[in-house]
């Protein structure tokens, strides 16, 4: 499917609602790992980090050494950030609650 299908955001949304439903961690974990290949675990493992690494405000070429990640990756989630109302920010309060 092509990101503009609306099928797209129709499966993203019932995916999303279903996973929030769970609340339970260790099947959401062992559903993303049936649902993903091993790098894209890796992928959105590296995103969560890269999101915690510059809320504690790590310089972004560091995260980028450490995390093996462009810097352009890392500005676009610098940006995300710094948006209001952020998702990221909400995920974040929500991973310390």
């Amino acid at each position: 499917m092509d990101i503009d299908d609306p099928r797209v955001a129709m499966n993203l949304e019932e995916l999303s609602r279903t996973v929030a439903k769970t609340g339970d961690g260790e099947l959401i974990e062992a559903f993303l790992r049936c649902l993903l290949t091993p790098a894209e675990i890796a992928d959105i493992a590296a995103r969560w980090a890269l999101v915690k690494a510059l809320e504690k405000k790590v310089p972004q070429r560091k995260i980028a050494r450490d995390l093996g990640l462009s810097l352009c990756r890392i500005t676009r989630g610098s940006r995300e950030l710094k948006k209001e109302n952020s998702a990221f920010l909400r995920m974040l309060a929500l991973s310390r609650s």
